[in-house]
């Protein structure tokens, strides 16, 4: 793979040879000669979360139809944005036409046109965490309080956004430290995770009624939720972080219509995606009784609601990525997509692997590589 330092090619076959106009000239890397391919899908971009107080959230972009990977394109194509993305990228979504970041610590959500990555707006946003998207609003979960440990940290908030003028019009109260959303039918459901208030951790998914935004009820699941995903059938995955003491984290299925915890899958997951009926995770538990990291990977089938497989790409891969950290699945290819945030201090590793678990291709992403956003043609 050769690699170009000095002029950013962006997909839209225009060079941009602009530089920083403070005293560091930040020169874009480039990665060519991996693996191409033509359908629906132009590429993905990869958003770096960056170590927590290190300003080092960045924008990469993987270009399949030319097989090149583009690092720390928003610097690039914003040289006059101040401080660039800011501090901890915490989630990405495409939605429309627009490319909406979500930069934790730096309490904002950064909207870029989706073809072009340039900066259209940012809308400030306490201590944001994720978004989800329905009939032309955004909803963004939002801490309401500073990042800091406190047993008296504020419930946290969902506002809604209006797409077309990207003004927050509704909010509405959830649980504490409310985290990833998922939307079913007309009610937005939350997953509540009380983080700042350890060892009292929240337990809930709060459920939202989109028409009136207010609050229906909240459904007891486990402390410390995290991560929400939808299937096809009516049935939400929601992940518990436990307590990395004695509660270990946990996988648990609610029927979304009725509130019902149906299933403890029992298992360790940091991270999934439900692609084609197949939730693919991965788990990296940390405990501080062993002060050491367990890893585990697997595939759910979503309709039998049972495990089908134990790992998700070749066994050696598995040792080789030390600290995985996000995970995606391209919905047509069923390639597989895995980050390796290494210490978190370096920069991370971006894995391909085709459908089968078979090793494809591998390039170094930014800091802490975490959160995958498909761009169609």
């Amino acid at each position: 793979m050769r690699k170009l330092n000095f002029y950013f090619l962006f997909f839209v076959l225009a060079f941009l040879t602009s530089c920083r106009t403070d005293e560091i000239i930040v020169r874009q890397e480039v990665v060519e000669g991996l693996p191409s391919e033509n359908t629906a899908i132009k590429g993905f971009y990869m958003l770096n979360e960056g170590n927590m107080g290190s300003n080092k959230c960045t924008l990469d972009f993987f270009d399949y139809t030319k097989g090149t990977y583009y690092r720390n394109i928003y610097a690039e194509i914003n040289p006059n944005v101040v401080k660039e993305l800011g501090d901890v990228g915490n989630d990405i979504k495409v939605y429309g036409s627009k490319l909406y970041i979500v930069v934790n610590v730096s309490n904002k959500i950064e909207v870029l046109d989706a073809k072009t990555a340039k900066r259209i707006t940012s809308i400030p946003l306490q201590n944001c965490r994720y978004l989800a998207f329905k009939d032309g609003k955004a909803y963004a979960s939002s801490y309401a309080g500073p990042v800091a440990i406190n047993p008296k940290a504020p419930k946290g908030k969902v506002v809604e956004i209006d797409t077309t003028s990207l003004s927050i019009q509704r909010e509405v109260v959830v649980g504490y430290q409310p985290e990833e959303m998922e939307i079913v039918g007309n009610q937005l459901f939350v997953a509540n995770s009380g983080g700042y208030k350890a060892p009292d951790y929240d337990n809930t998914v709060s459920v939202i009624d989109l028409n009136t935004f207010t609050e229906l009820k909240k459904i007891n699941v486990a402390i410390n939720l995290h991560h929400i995903k939808k299937d096809n059938y009516g049935d939400l995955y929601v992940t518990s972080r436990g307590d990395y003491y004695n509660v270990p984290s946990s996988l648990y299925l609610i029927d979304a219509a009725t509130g019902t915890v149906k299933k403890n899958f029992n298992l360790s997951v940091s991270e999934m995606t439900i692609v084609n009926d197949k939730l693919y995770f991965y788990g990296n538990e940390f405990n501080y009784n062993t002060h050491s990291y367990k890893k585990t990977f697997g595939i759910i089938d979503v309709k039998t609601e049972q495990i089908i497989a134990n790992r998700i790409f070749d066994k050696e891969y598995e040792d080789a990525i030390k600290t995985p950290y996000g995970i995606t699945v391209n919905p047509i290819t069923e390639d597989i997509y895995m980050t390796d945030a290494r210490n978190y201090v370096s920069m991370g590793f971006v894995y391909c692997f085709d459908k089968n678990g078979h090793f494809k291709w591998k390039t170094e992403g930014g800091n802490i590589p975490a959160h995958f956003a498909f761009l169609y043609k």
